[in-house]
């Protein structure tokens, strides 16, 4: 859809949005107020209720976003699409497997814990088990998991040629082009320190003895919400929530799946990210879920230092001595898996291009990236992982564009984009217009002032109630 419209997560999370709403942005008086709900919408037989707008519509305000005298028109409009192709979905056998609603269920549910602050937070909200609230949503999600793949399914073999990106592009008026700031591309050499044994030894004997205290009668998600090095889990009390083969870290994944019944626990493994004690919650199929405690090995001062000058040696045979090109470093030395096997290149993961706007760049690059020519070399540049690691690596600035006007030679992969983003609205439009008419929709006469809505008028469905 086009990136100014409302991005609606509809009827998913509900309540809970509403609890966010009330907990965080004062909206007590609506809480409190006892306001008549009603049917402000239907769609073949799905139903639209004047609360699921309001509720959108307190996320907004929740959010801080800027909300214009139309937005009730724009979440409805949105709402309306969603049931129509929920309604299409149906009719035409669109399915999504468990495993996709469960996997998405845990990860939107894992975001609002985020948000409310702890699982147990959530659980005191409902009066229920987590396990009960997910079955509240479930519904919910499978839903808009079939709208999206309906979606989908409509616009799947819409492409654009050259040929149209170039008219597309010619159709812009001048004044309307947008304006691009500087990006950069960047490449990296990555060496991870290595722990010294003696803090390797330190960290086994503080897990061990944290395993013996599990042992002996104490809670494993007491012990993970104090020792837990694993700041995504740990305020959960290391629960990770439901998980499939292959999601995890090989050493992780085989000792979790080793687990049998409810309250085993894992002798200690040790993974990529240190030394873990699991306990197995539940099984559900192919899925299980675990709660886990980290504990990393520290790294000292020396382990850094010692890395440091590995690539000290590295920069002085690629920039000054010209014995290795910055590609076989990449391929011989780089410890970072994502970049290692194409030539180091870092990718924008807001994006998915290998473009960044200076913006974008962490401090630990925007600093080094700024005095630096195209084509040249950093000395080594301490960072800090999304794991929490300190590593130090060489930077090579690939490229670099000055902030400008939208033109087809420097800017033709983000038009194509857009090109074929206006396609694909136009055949969600094409495929609108001949679907409403054969599908009752009955809407509001409140909302029918809306401009947007009135696209949703037919001949034969009534907006009258």
């Amino acid at each position: 859809m086009a990136k100014d419209q409302v991005n609606i997560n509809y009827r998913l999370m509900k309540r809970l949005l509403l609890a966010i709403v009330i907990s965080f942005t004062g909206y007590q008086a609506m809480a409190q107020s006892k306001l008549v709900d009603k049917i402000v919408a239907i769609v073949g037989d799905k139903i639209i209720l004047k609360s699921d707008i309001e509720i959108q519509y307190q996320q907004f305000l929740s959010q801080g976003q800027a909300v214009g005298e139309n937005i009730h028109c724009q979440i409805m409009d949105q709402m309306l699409l969603q049931k129509m192709l929920l309604a299409q979905a149906e009719i035409d056998s669109i399915v999504v497997s468990e495993d996709e609603v469960e996997g998405e269920l845990d990860r939107r549910i894992r975001y609002f814990i985020s948000l409310i602050g702890s699982k147990e937070k959530m659980e005191e909200y409902y009066k229920k088990t987590l396990l009960e609230i997910k079955e509240d949503f479930r519904g919910d999600i499978k839903e808009l998991l079939l709208a999206e793949r309906m979606r989908s399914d409509i616009i799947k073999d819409i492409k654009v040629t050259p040929a149209e990106v170039k008219q597309f592009f010619r159709e812009i008026p001048e004044d309307s082009l947008p304006f691009f700031n500087a990006e950069v591309e960047l490449s990296q050499i990555v060496i991870a320190p290595e722990i010294s044994e003696e803090q390797k030894a330190m960290a086994m004997d503080k897990i061990q003895k944290l395993r013996e205290r599990i042992q002996e009668g104490e809670k494993l998600s007491t012990l993970a919400i104090i020792y837990s090095e694993d700041p995504g889990s740990a305020q959960n009390g290391g629960e990770l929530g439901f998980f499939n083969r292959g999601e995890m870290v090989p050493a992780f994944e085989a000792a979790a799946f080793k687990l049998k019944s409810p309250g085993d626990l894992s002798e200690i493994i040790e993974s990529d990210f240190g030394y873990h004690i699991l306990e197995l919650i539940e099984r559900r199929g192919e899925k299980i879920n675990v709660r886990h405690i980290l504990v990393k090995p520290q790294m000292t001062s020396f382990d850094l230092q010692k890395t440091k000058r590995k690539l000290d040696t590295l920069y002085q045979a690629i920039a000054v001595d010209s014995t290795m090109t910055f590609t076989e470093a990449v391929e011989k030395y780089s410890d970072d898996e994502e970049t290692k096997h194409n030539g180091g290149i870092l990718v924008n993961q807001q994006s998915g291009a290998t473009a960044f706007e200076m913006d974008q760049l962490d401090a630990s690059l925007y600093f080094v990236i700024d005095s630096m020519k195209v084509g040249e070399l950093s000395r080594p540049v301490l960072f800090t992982t999304k794991t929490g690691q300190q590593q130090y690596r060489l930077v090579l600035l690939r490229s670099q564009t000055k902030p400008h006007q939208a033109n087809l030679e420097d800017d033709y992969h983000r038009i194509k984009t857009v090109a074929l983003t206006a396609k694909q609205q136009e055949k969600m439009e094409k495929w609108l217009q001949k679907t409403k008419e054969k599908t009752y929709i009955q809407i509001d006469p409140e909302f029918m002032a809306c401009e947007q809505i009135q696209k949703w008028s037919t001949n034969q469905n009534l907006t009258e109630k």
